[in-house]
């Protein structure tokens, strides 16, 4: 793994913040994955990750061994708190893309999820949800967030703060695909995959922290049909919360929508851009949101003109309408697994390619889109395809944070890096 300390800059110009690489030091050894990575509101980074359990140094992906989420946050001196663990189990659900989150609200309260399996089947599992009211040194019993008795998958989950302490939670639910005869994912490049068509559902709940478990508030369906496999992702605007993720209608075109709660109830779905991309199966690849005040910026990654493309668009009105997209990266090297972060008067966009070897890249752009944007190189990484997984992006001030799996003698690894 080579870190990029002095990258030239695209263009040959004083560029300004956010363009200084720093290895960025973690609070772990030894075979971890599956990184999520948050800025408190208090100020504070909140780090979680996936590792083997009882000193299992397997494959972290491996069916039927124990894992365990473990998390850690900066003191107030800034360095790393020891790791905790949140949860530990052997019928995990584990998935280079469908990964556990954490979370913190603004009352103190840290959330967590992971996938456990449900059922006979590989592709049963569900989403267990849990809160700490103590900083992490203790957890709740989980609470399962989709239908208990719900056979198939349930996953690819998203925060955000909602009023009165509640956590909202979006997740893609598989109850009308199940009741169909179908489990599994439409991706066509999972062999697990069938691709007949039968709905995913986008749904949504909020929780209150409960003295045993969470207390489920309420819960709505989204949309009625979407990719079976891709990431959603969730911002807050003055006019309420957004949740952006990948469509599909019946011509099988799957492009990026987004739906906002507002007074009480959440809005149609809207495409954030109509790219057309016509596609048979899941790309596993979501689309990443950011917000301030009633502006959106949204990344998606899509191949609709062919070549595979990150592209970022603007709206000025909380969602409901978007100005033209503008070009991230373009080409057959590109990835996508875009991650997203506003940082003051500019906006970082994270995203993958693939040469010969995998490299992590970072643009920023002003908050109009209006410039061309400054390209870093963050990191080339020593694993190729989806070993990777997702990088996950995060901004305090005038630092930002990304985090990353890489693999060093065939075993994962988190690596991280500081953009200032």
């Amino acid at each position: 793994m080579l870190v990029a300390c002095a990258p030239a800059p695209e263009p040959d110009v004083d560029p300004g913040p956010f363009t200084r690489i720093e290895p960025l030091e973690l609070p772990l050894e030894g075979t971890s994955s599956q990184p999520d990575l948050v800025a408190a509101p208090d100020g504070h980074w909140l780090l979680g990750w996936v590792e083997p359990a009882d000193g299992d140094d397997g494959d972290d992906d491996s069916e039927r061994k124990r894992h365990r989420l473990r998390f850690s946050l900066t003191g107030e001196g800034g360095e790393w708190m020891p790791p905790r663990t949140i949860a530990e189990g052997g019928n995990w659900f584990l998935n280079w893309a469908d990964t556990p989150h954490v979370y913190a609200l603004a009352d103190g309260t840290l959330w967590a999820h992971w996938l456990r399996s449900t059922g006979p089947g590989r592709m049963d599992y569900g989403i267990d949800l849990v809160h700490s009211g103590d900083g992490g040194m203790s957890w709740s019993r989980p609470r399962m967030v989709n239908l208990v008795d719900s056979p198939g998958d349930h996953g690819f989950t998203s925060f955000w703060p909602q009023a009165d302490g509640q956590l909202g939670i979006a997740w893609l639910d598989s109850r009308e695909k199940a009741a169909a005869g179908r489990t599994g994912h439409d991706d066509a490049h999972d062999e697990d995959g069938h691709g007949d068509g039968a709905p995913m559902m986008l749904r949504a709940a909020t929780y209150s922290p409960g003295r045993l478990r969470p207390i489920r508030m309420e819960e709505w369906p989204l949309d009625l049909s979407t990719c079976d496999c891709c990431t959603t992702a969730a911002a807050v605007t003055d006019r309420g919360p957004v949740v952006v993720y990948r469509g599909r209608d019946a011509g099988e075109i799957r492009d990026t929508r987004i739906v906002r709660f507002e007074d009480g109830a959440w809005t149609r779905p809207r495409d954030v851009h109509r790219d057309g991309w016509m596609m048979p199966g899941c790309p596993v690849n979501g689309p990443v949101v950011a917000a301030h005040g009633n502006t959106v910026w949204v990344a998606w990654y899509t191949q609709a003109g062919g070549v595979p493309e990150v592209r970022i668009a603007r709206s000025d009105d909380a969602g409901d309408r978007f100005w033209a997209p503008v070009t991230v990266a373009k080409g057959p090297h590109v990835l996508g697994r875009a991650t997203l972060a506003l940082a003051g008067e500019h906006v970082l966009v994270g995203w993958m390619e693939e040469t010969d070897t995998q490299r992590l890249r970072l643009a920023r752009f002003d908050a109009g889109l209006e410039a061309p944007p400054y390209k870093l190189e963050v990191a080339t990484l020593d694993v190729r395809g989806r070993a990777s997984g997702l990088p996950k992006l995060a901004v305090q001030g005038d630092e930002a944070r990304i985090v990353w799996t890489d693999v060093v003698d065939g075993r994962p690894v988190l690596r991280g890096a500081r953009i200032l």
